[in-house]
């Protein structure tokens, strides 16, 4: 069970969005910087680029503050936003492809790591995450990065929980055959007894 998140101002993400829907700047403001840090890691998904993930956290909370005293509460704040940000990635996406400005994950180049903030394991686990599916890549960050439930990501990504479960199956097992590999160990072929 998640515990609610308390700000500066001592109030949860729905006591900060009911004072968005009210025209609260400072709730609105409260809010941005409770989730810009969670919505960049999971945006870089999407895209490398800095200057487009900032674009779509601030397009996604556009939304929210337009629509936020039309929130009922039927799932957590938290999914409401990451379903914001995860539609918005995607237009995003879609729109740069049509311009040509972005190029895909395969095309990016390998992201570098600085020592000094991420460790060696942190650095493989990504490079396993970069070969799933871009659905069973979303999947697994939304579940063990970020904390969502099956039914938290079914809502955020559209998909029902049938095929949350499925992707999250094989994202596993993809993992788990590709992590030894980048980590230079070689299977070798089963022993029988």
């Amino acid at each position: 069970m998640k515990v609610a998140t308390r700000y500066r101002s001592g109030k949860s993400d729905g006591e900060l969005l009911i004072a968005a829907g009210a025209g609260d700047h400072s709730a609105l403001e409260e809010l941005y910087l409770g989730y810009q840090g969670r919505l960049a890691s999971f945006l870089s998904r999407f895209t490398r680029r800095g200057v487009i993930v900032e674009e779509i956290i601030n397009d996604t909370f556009m939304v929210v503050w337009r629509h936020a005293n039309e929130f009922r509460f039927a799932s957590q704040v938290s999914s409401w936003i990451f379903g914001i940000a995860y539609r918005t990635a995607l237009k995003s996406v879609r729109r740069e492809r049509k311009h040509s400005a972005t190029r895909s994950l395969d095309e990016c180049p390998e992201q570098t790591v600085d020592p000094m903030v991420e460790t060696e394991v942190q650095d493989w686990v990504m490079h396993g995450l970069n070969r799933l599916s871009h659905e069973q890549a979303v999947t697994l960050q939304l579940a063990c990065h970020i904390g969502h439930s099956l039914v938290e990501i079914a809502k955020i990504t559209g998909a029902p929980v049938g095929t949350v479960k499925a992707r999250m199956f094989h994202a596993r097992k993809n993992l788990r055959r590709y992590l030894p590999t980048l980590g230079g160990i070689v299977e070798s072929p089963a022993s029988v007894d």
